[in-house]
């Protein structure tokens, strides 16, 4: 581990030795913070949005830093600058949202018909291999049972405009977040290193370091697992002949930032165009499912490994079943946060047993307070 890299021989050794007690609280503290953000998602989500404009906007400002600028005033420079392309960019694009909001109702239903119908076709032809199936009608009972539970488009819609809505000024906090991170992140990191004892200073520093490491390492795996996500869907999808490969491989990536519950609304999104644009062929639609389970099986076993989990330096077996306990825990929001938290409380509590274990500096911080005690009873 890193700390190991940093440590004398004797410090390495105990390091090893209590190796198994420190995994054991790491994930221990790993479910219970998931616990806790699970209960502060409005305030977790827009926090994790604006590490991720730190780190993108923070090359600007560290240039401008080289060329003289204070930090506050590069800091505000490049949030000001980040804010009116955001503005134009929206203002921009506001004509084409418009249009396409007028079309989405008929968009939504013409593919949910599609995929009724690749349903309905799927149950026939099951029926005619299996008689059992048949006698009980089982694509005439899911049907009415669909019709009867789904109601209209705008019924099932509507609480995800007003989910958004509601989310809105909580994520409004991420840039003002951004740009305090930008400009305060030093102050906050010496007014944390001020409050340790002497003899652990170094460490600290090491352990500041390490969790804005860890940190910026995450999301650059992120970004990587995106790309590689995207490019393979897209590939796979035009290959099978399915339009806008490349948009509906960038969106079932980006859904894939949620493990598997993100990955599942993606597979259906393929099907549902896979079923509506090849309405005489269901044979597309099987392999765009086909397709689909491929690059899932490619991207849990071995895209994540060899990106977040080798940014986080995570042995590819603990990514896999820490996000399986993520899950567990804290449902969806423990399967978005179960690594980036794992990856900041490993290196916490490697430090930490690190520094308990180590006699020589335990030994240090001993002497200090017995120095200081000494001194303090000097004068009475």
């Amino acid at each position: 581990m890193n700390g190991f890299k940093h440590a004398p021989a004797t410090a390495g050794s105990a390091h090893n030795s209590s190796g198994p007690v420190v995994w054991a609280a790491i994930i221990a503290a790993t479910c219970l913070l998931l616990l806790v953000f699970q209960k502060m998602l409005w305030l977790v989500v827009p926090f994790l949005l604006a590490l991720i404009l730190y780190y993108f906007l923070y090359p600007p400002v560290k240039a401008l830093i080289y060329r003289g600028m204070s930090r506050d005033a590069a800091a505000s420079v490049v949030t000001l600058v980040f804010l009116a392309l955001l503005v134009i960019v929206g203002v921009a694009l506001m004509p084409w949202v418009a249009r396409q909001i007028v079309d989405w109702q008929n968009t939504v239903e013409r593919y949910a018909e599609g995929g009724m119908r690749l349903l309905d076709a799927s149950l026939r032809a099951l029926e005619a291999h299996w008689p059992t199936l048949a006698r009980a009608h089982l694509a005439d009972t899911v049907a009415a049972r669909l019709t009867q539970g789904a109601g209209s488009v705008g019924d099932h819609l509507e609480p995800i405009a007003i989910g958004i809505m509601a989310w809105t000024p909580s994520l409004l906090l991420a840039p003002f977040l951004a740009f305090f991170f930008l400009r305060d992140g030093r102050r906050f990191k010496r007014f944390l290193s001020a409050a340790v004892p002497n003899a652990f200073f170094e460490k600290t520093l090491f352990l500041l370091h390490e969790i804005d490491r860890t940190s910026r390492a995450y999301f650059q795996g992120l970004i990587n697992l995106t790309v590689l996500d995207a490019l393979t869907l897209a590939a796979g999808l035009w290959l099978l002949g399915i339009p806008g490969p490349l948009a509906l491989g960038l969106i079932c990536a980006v859904l894939a930032w949620v493990p598997y519950v993100g990955s599942i609304l993606g597979g259906l999104l393929v099907v549902l165009v896979a079923a509506t644009d090849f309405p005489d062929a269901p044979g597309m639609a099987y392999w765009a499912v086909a397709l689909f389970i491929g690059v899932r099986l490619l991207d849990d076993f071995v895209y994540m490994p060899l990106t977040i989990g080798k940014s986080l330096e995570l042995h590819p077996l603990v990514t896999v079943l820490m996000i399986f306990v993520g899950g567990a825990v804290a449902g969806v929001s423990g399967l978005m946060l179960v690594l980036p938290v794992l990856g900041v409380v490993m290196v916490i509590g490697e430090t930490i047993g690190l520094i308990v274990t180590d006699p020589r500096l335990m030994a240090r911080h001993r002497y200090a307070r017995a120095l200081r005690r000494e001194q303090a009873s000097n004068d009475l």
